[in-house]
C-alpha cells in the first residue's frame, strides 16, 4: 500500500470518528430542546388544569394537594430515587465523579420520574418551577446517549466523553427552559463546573445552539417573562435602591437557604423525626400546609408564580406586602418533602414581589425597574451565582440602561446570602457525594 493511500485511509477514519462524535452530540442537543419544550407545555397544561379545578371548587386543594404530595414522596422513594428536588445538585455531584454517580443519578428512569412527578406536583399546586428539572432532564438525556458510541470510541475519549455529555445537556436544558442561550453558557461555567475549560466550551455552545434552534422553531422568539421596558432615564435614588434591594433579597434568600440546609436546627423534634421515619406522612402534612396558605391567600401562592410575576411586571396584579414571605413559606413546604421541582421560577416570583413592595418606598421609580432588581437579587441570593442570575434577567430587559444596577444588586445579594449559608446547590450536592 502506498503511503498516500495509508494517509487517506487514516484521514477518512479520523473524519468518520469526528462526525460520529459530534453527530451524537448534535442529535442529543436537538432531543434536549424538543423534550424541554414538550415538558414546558406539559407543566403549563398541568397548572392550567389545577386552576380550572380550583376555580369551581376553591377548597379542593385541601384534599388533592396532600394526597398528591404523599404519592409523589412515595413514588420518588419507591421507583425514582435520585429524582427528588431540583436536580441541579445531582448534576453537580455527577460532574464531580461522572463514573460513580452518572449511572445512578442520570438515568432514563430518573428522567421519566422527574417529568412525571413534577407534573403531578404542579397539578397539586406546589410552588415549584420547571427550570431545574429541565437541567436534570437535559443532562440525563445527553448522558444516556453515551451507549450509542462504539466501544472503541468510548475508550478513546474516556471519562471526558461522559462528562461533556452531562455538562452540555445541563447547559442546553437551562438555555431551552428560559430561551436564554447566554445563561446556559454562564450557568455551566459558574454553577456546574465553577471553572472555564476551553476543551468543553465548544461542546457546550454547540449543544445550546441546537437546543435553542429547536425551542425557537416550536415556540418562537419569546421572552420568558415578557420584555421588561426600562426607560433611559435613571432616578437619583437608584444607587440607594440597588443597595436596599440587594440587602433585603440577600437576607431573604440567605434565610431560605439556611432553612433548607439546617432543618434539624429549626424544625420541631417530632416533625423532624416524622420526616425521617415516615416521609410519606410528612409529605402529606407539607401538602396540607401548602394548600392551607394557598387557599387563605386566594390562590396566589399556588404554582411557580410565573403568572403573578408577569402580572406585576405588566401592572395587572396588586399583591399584598405578605406575598413574598408567604410565597417563600410555600416554597419551603414544597421542597422539604423531596418532591421533584425547581427553584428558579418561584425565586423570580418572590423577587418580583419584593420589588413590588419596595415600590411603596421608591414611588418615583418605575415599577418594572424595581421588579427587575428584586428578581435578580433574590435569584442570586438563592443560587449564589450572581452572574447567572444577572444574565437570566438581563435577557428579559429591553435596553441596557439597567445593566450596571442589575450586576451590582446580584453581587450585593449573593454576598449577603453567604453570611447565612454556603452555596445551596453545592451543599446539597455534597449530600450525594458523602458515602
Amino acid at each position: 500500500m502506498r503511503v498516500s493511500d495509508l494517509i487517506d485511509s487514516r484521514t477518512i477514519l479520523r473524519s468518520r470518528r469526528r462526525w460520529l462524535y459530534f453527530g451524537v452530540f448534535w442529535l442529543g442537543a436537538i432531543a434536549t430542546g424538543l423534550v424541554a419544550v414538550m415538558y414546558a407545555r406539559l407543566v403549563d397544561f398541568g397548572y392550567a388544569l389545577f386552576l380550572q379545578m380550583t376555580t369551581h371548587h376553591r377548597w379542593l386543594p385541601i384534599l388533592i394537594t396532600p394526597a398528591i404530595s404523599a404519592f409523589c414522596v412515595w413514588a420518588t422513594r419507591r421507583w425514582f430515587p435520585g429524582s427528588e428536588g431540583s436536580g441541579i445538585p445531582q448534576v453537580i455531584a455527577t460532574l464531580h465523579d461522572v463514573r460513580e454517580f452518572g449511572p445512578r443519578l442520570l438515568t432514563l428512569r430518573i428522567l421519566i420520574g422527574k417529568i412525571a412527578l413534577s407534573f403531578l406536583a404542579i397539578l397539586g399546586g406546589f410552588t415549584i418551577g420547571r427550570e431545574g428539572p429541565t437541567i436534570h432532564v437535559g443532562a440525563a438525556l445527553m448522558y444516556s446517549l453515551r451507549r450509542f458510541y462504539p466501544a472503541r470510541l468510548r475508550s478513546m475519549y474516556g471519562v471526558g466523553l461522559e462528562y461533556k455529555l452531562a455538562l452540555a445537556g445541563a447547559a442546553a436544558g437551562l438555555s431551552a427552559a428560559f430561551n436564554a442561550p447566554l445563561a446556559g453558557v454562564v450557568f455551566a461555567i459558574e454553577e456546574l463546573t465553577r471553572s472555564f475549560e476551553a476543551r468543553t466550551s465548544g461542546v457546550i455552545i454547540t449543544a445550546i445552539i441546537f437546543a435553542g434552534v429547536v425551542s425557537l422553531a416550536l415556540q418562537g422568539n419569546y421572552v420568558y417573562f415578557g420584555t421588561i421596558a426600562i426607560s433611559g432615564h435613571l432616578p437619583d435614588l437608584l444607587a440607594v435602591a440597588v443597595i436596599l434591594v440587594g440587602v433585603i433579597t440577600g437576607l431573604a434568600g440567605g434565610v431560605f437557604c439556611w432553612l433548607l440546609l439546617n432543618t434539624e436546627r429549626w424544625m420541631p423534634a417530632r416533625l423532624f423525626v416524622l420526616r425521617k421515619e415516615r416521609p410519606v406522612v410528612f409529605g402529606a402534612l407539607c401538602g396540607l400546609f401548602i394548600a392551607a396558605i394557598g387557599v387563605a391567600s386566594g390562590g396566589n401562592l399556588f404554582g411557580s408564580g410565573y403568572a403573578e410575576a408577569r402580572g406585576m411586571l405588566e401592572g395587572h396584579s396588586q399583591l399584598g406586602v405578605a406575598y413574598p414571605v408567604l410565597k417563600m413559606a410555600s416554597m419551603v413546604g414544597s421542597y422539604l418533602p423531596g418532591t421533584p421541582g425547581g427553584l428558579f421560577a418561584p425565586s423570580l416570583a418572590i423577587g418580583a414581589g419584593i420589588g413590588n413592595v419596595l415600590h411603596m418606598v421608591f414611588g418615583q421609580m418605575q415599577l418594572p425597574m424595581l421588579i427587575a432588581l428584586g428578581m435578580v437579587g433574590y435569584l442570586a441570593a438563592v443560587t449564589q451565582s450572581p452572574i447567572t442570575a444577572f444574565v437570566i434577567v438581563i435577557e428579559m430587559i429591553d435596553g441596557h440602561a439597567l445593566v450596571i444596577s442589575l450586576m451590582a444588586t446580584a453581587l450585593v445579594s449573593s454576598q449577603v446570602s453567604r453570611l447565612f449559608a454556603p452555596p445551596l446547590y453545592e451543599a446539597l450536592a455534597q449530600r450525594f457525594l458523602k458515602p
